[in-house]
């Protein structure tokens, strides 16, 4: 195995070689724990490293510390007993992330360097065209391109499984939308046909839509433990609970995502612009510069719900949406200047300790 099996280019290599110095060596993560990370190395060795005090204390908030499928400058230990240390995190080709689930503001890194997204869903309890728009919209933020499995397709009639799909293909036609089966084996060769040499795909969903079997059958030995789905929440159990990259023998890496229960939003109004460019298409026919599209004379938005030009329900997930990223803005903007607040306290705090110790030390000498 090489590095460029695993995804290694010349924008990687630039960037290393900018910042490498002697004994220190690239590797890609592929494992976090709570108190390291696991890294291929050329040749396909495997090595446990932990994270150098630079790197921490550079880091502006947790995304911009290293994550599974992060390519990084390792220096090597000197000896068998010396630890590993992660001395940089080169620049990122994509990143897929999500707000921190709850009221936190920060950003959590899903996924790094991944070419590919595929979101599992199924046509019947998981099927939510709002939760698609917000994978659409994070997924066009990060860089990759979107796929999109109808999982379970057994479950349910032809015309359910086909009309799912045709609904989730109108919310984005830039993604690739499939029906398939993991349980009869159908689609698996949707998935193989892009995970070629270098590419890294990562597989997103709620727990319980078959998204840990389609892992299995691309590894080829029950790599993830499945379980059986509760009857009543829909919910699988005992399934993916830590991101993990792992290199398939066919070619190609497959990072796998715990369920996820929340999708919250971690773009920008211009992503979110694109990703609804139809509604956008609208608010520029609206009368008035500042409509609120909330009764207002002329309003092109509300003409187009009562005519079913726009489907209420899209709209009504547009503004929610940027609501969140409204609030996700507000939050950053309190939270940094909390940090700067703390940063100017914390700069008076330690000029005056400096006086302090000055003038004791003058003291001291009898010179006050």
């Amino acid at each position: 195995m090489t590095l460029a099996d695993l995804g290694w280019n010349d924008s990687f290599n630039d960037a290393f070689l900018e910042v490498a110095k002697e004994g220190w060596v690239p590797g890609r993560l592929i494992r976090e724990t709570k108190i390291n990370f696991s890294a291929l190395l050329d040749d396909g060795e495997e090595i446990d490293c932990v994270v150098g005090g630079k790197v921490w204390h550079d880091a502006t908030c947790d995304a911009d510390l290293p994550a599974v499928g992060d390519w990084v400058a390792v220096e090597l230990g000197a000896g068998e007993e010396d630890e590993h240390l992660i001395r940089a995190r080169l620049p990122r080709k994509t990143c897929f992330s999500r707000k921190a689930p709850g009221k936190s503001s920060q950003e959590q890194v899903m996924a790094a360097n991944v070419d590919v997204v595929v979101v599992v869903t199924d046509a019947g309890p998981d099927f939510n065209l709002r939760r698609m728009e917000r994978y659409f919209t994070i997924i066009t933020k990060s860089g990759a391109k979107c796929v999109v499995l109808v999982n379970k397709s057994d479950l349910f009639e032809d015309e359910v499984n086909e009309a799912a799909r045709e609904q989730i293909q109108e919310l984005s036609p830039e993604a690739e939308v499939f029906v398939t089966s993991a349980t009869r084996h159908e689609g698996l060769e949707v998935l193989k046909s892009y995970l070629k040499t270098g590419v890294t795909l990562t597989m997103v969903g709620s727990s319980g839509v078959g998204k840990s079997t389609l892992v299995n059958q691309l590894l080829g030995e029950e790599w993830l433990w499945t379980g059986e789905v509760n009857e009543v929440t829909g919910k699988g159990r005992h399934t993916t609970v830590a991101r993990e990259l792992v290199v398939l023998e066919g070619g190609g890496m497959l990072v796998d995502n715990p369920g996820i229960r929340e999708v919250q939003m971690w773009t920008d109004e211009d992503t979110l612009r694109d990703s609804f460019a139809d509604v956008e298409a609208l608010t520029n026919l609206c009368k008035f510069r500042d409509c609120k599209h909330q009764g207002d004379k002329g309003c092109a938005i509300e003409t187009a719900v009562k005519s079913g030009e726009l489907d209420a329900l899209r709209y009504e997930g547009y503004l929610r949406l940027d609501e969140e990223i409204e609030e996700l803005n507000f939050r950053r903007k309190k939270r940094q200047m909390i940090v700067e607040r703390w940063g100017k306290r914390n700069s008076r705090v330690k000029a005056r300790n400096r006086e302090d110790r000055i003038d004791l030390e003058k003291e001291q000498r009898g010179e006050l």
